[in-house]
Formats: structure tokens, C-alpha cells, sequence
């Protein structure tokens, strides 16, 4: 599986900090994904792309609504995750029904 490169921030990043990662992570992932489906020996591979946005619910839903209208072969959840297993709990809770 590929993953492409994203930026991983801090958990404690100002919002403002975090939307410019989530867009910078997004325009590595998408020229990744492109160069990936130009090369035909590439497809013989998965290539994933990683959902971003830290525990900001708004960022987060935008993350994983422009990388699921691209064709990649699978997501990843990336990005800080909260701080401890509530904060994780909390945010797949409601990120995992927006794959449907």
C-alpha cells in the first residue's frame, strides 16, 4: 500500500495552522495520486489516502470529502487524533458514518 506524504501537525496547532496542513497535505496527496494513475506498472499497487484535520469536526468532514470524491484505493485516518482514547473515541464516532 502507498501512502502519500502528508504533514503530520501538533495536537495543540492553531486552526488557522491546521486548515493550511490539511490543504497542503491535500495538494501532495492529490499530485501523488495522479502521477500514481499515469504510470500503469503503479496500479499494481493500492494507494491510500489520509483523512487530516486534527479534532476539528469542520476541517475533518472537509478532509474526508475531497479525498473520497478522488479515486483512491482506500483511506487512513491520519492527523492527531485527539488527546487519549475518549478524544479518539469521539471523533471516529462520528467521522466513520460519513464513509457510507
Amino acid at each position: 500500500i502507498i501512502i502519500p506524504l502528508d504533514e503530520l501537525p501538533p495536537h495543540h496547532i492553531d486552526r488557522d495552522s491546521l486548515a493550511a496542513s490539511v490543504e497542503r497535505s491535500h495538494r501532495w496527496e492529490a499530485r501523488s495520486l495522479m502521477e500514481h494513475l499515469k504510470d500503469s506498472r503503479e496500479r499494481k499497487q493500492a494507494i491510500f489516502s489520509v483523512i487530516h484535520g486534527g479534532t476539528d469536526v469542520e476541517l475533518r468532514t472537509k478532509s474526508l470529502e475531497y479525498l473520497t470524491s478522488l479515486p483512491w484505493d482506500g483511506y487512513a485516518i491520519g492527523g492527531s487524533l485527539g488527546n487519549g482514547r475518549d478524544e479518539l473515541k469521539q471523533l471516529l464516532g462520528w467521522m466513520m458514518p460519513l464513509f457510507n
